[in-house]
């Protein structure tokens, strides 16, 4: 093991953080997308492993790239290079693991309980995703925010389409910062249940995440507008006529429009995106709005070194 990492943590789900230490994440990620070479070796010589056993262009790209700026060495290790796939458990991987990684990056498309049986020997586990949540993603979105806006403090943000990972991270991060609110747009059956909504907003002790299952025409306007693939993690549609369900939820220029103040809304994705199904291409791409999809992209790197900086217990 490397030597000076004794505080190490796991990053498994916002649920887990107070508003503090989201805060403290948050902080590092900024500063960190302001100036990614003041923080150049920062972890020099920590051994990260980062286990991918489902597809990723930006998360595993923007983990290596910060990783590699901090000083880390690194070892990519996908499906095919993992016991799992003939059955070892994610506890007896972890156990290994541990004799020769300081932090395991991991994003399998499966349960969250699979890292957390890895955290218990590799307690520097971060959730690259899983199919409960994207923390480090809504760091990202984080990011990009304080970059627009400044302050994230009274924003108001819509997020349309299927209640996914993305969107239980982004909700956790609106409810555990001082956001206004979240509003949650998606047809009957495709957003959170009656559950997670109380628990969401018994956070706060206050009405945070509002869900609704059609787009008025006058809805109550906000300062950004998020969506995300409606296939999720690209799972099989078993109803054929699925596409039809989401009509009216796609993100045009007029949809920008209705959902707009005083001020014009800005456009959020995570990406990967389907042009020309749940977002246009010119609201996507910021020629008829403002789009802060590339700032999320370029965050994600800050999003995942404040992510190995805050789980190996390294001071901020």
């Amino acid at each position: 093991m490397t030597v000076g990492l004794p505080n190490r943590r796991p990053l498994l789900s916002l649920a887990d953080l107070s508003p503090e230490e989201i805060t403290e994440v948050g902080e590092l990620a900024f500063r960190y997308g302001q100036d990614p070479e003041s923080f150049a070796g920062r972890l020099a010589g920590t051994k990260v492993g980062l286990v991918f056993t489902a597809p990723s262009t930006r998360t595993r790209t923007s983990f290596w790239s910060a990783a590699r700026t901090l000083g880390c060495d690194v070892l990519h290790l996908g499906e095919a290079d993992l016991q799992i796939s003939t059955g070892e458990t994610w506890s007896d991987t972890g156990a290994m693991l541990a004799h020769y990684l300081d932090v395991v990056v991991a994003r399998t498309n499966g349960p969250r309980r699979h890292l957390a049986e890895l955290a218990e020997h590799v307690p520097a586990t971060i959730d690259a995703l899983t199919r409960e949540e994207h923390p480090t993603q809504a760091i990202a979105d984080l990011c990009a925010l304080r970059d627009h806006f400044g302050d994230v403090t009274g924003l108001r943000l819509a997020y349309l389409g299927e209640v996914n990972n993305t969107a239980r991270a982004l909700a956790l991060l609106v409810c555990k910062l001082p956001f206004h609110g979240l509003d949650v747009y998606g047809p009957a059956g495709s957003g959170f249940s009656a559950e997670e909504i109380a628990s969401l907003n018994a956070i706060r002790g206050q009405e945070v995440v509002r869900q609704h299952h059609a787009v008025p025409d006058t809805p109550d306007p906000v300062d950004a507008v998020y969506t995300t693939r409606w296939q999720s993690m690209s799972a099989a549609r078993h109803d054929q006529a699925w596409l039809a369900r989401f009509e009216g939820f796609d993100v045009t220029k007029d949809l920008m429009r209705r959902f707009s103040g005083s001020t014009d809304a800005v456009f959020m994705h995570d990406l990967p995106a389907v042009r020309e199904q749940e977002v246009a291409s010119d609201v996507l791409d910021g020629t008829s709005v403002t789009s802060l999809v590339q700032r999320q992209a370029r965050h994600k790197a800050s999003a995942a070194a404040a992510a190995l900086l805050w789980a190996s217990g390294v001071p901020s």
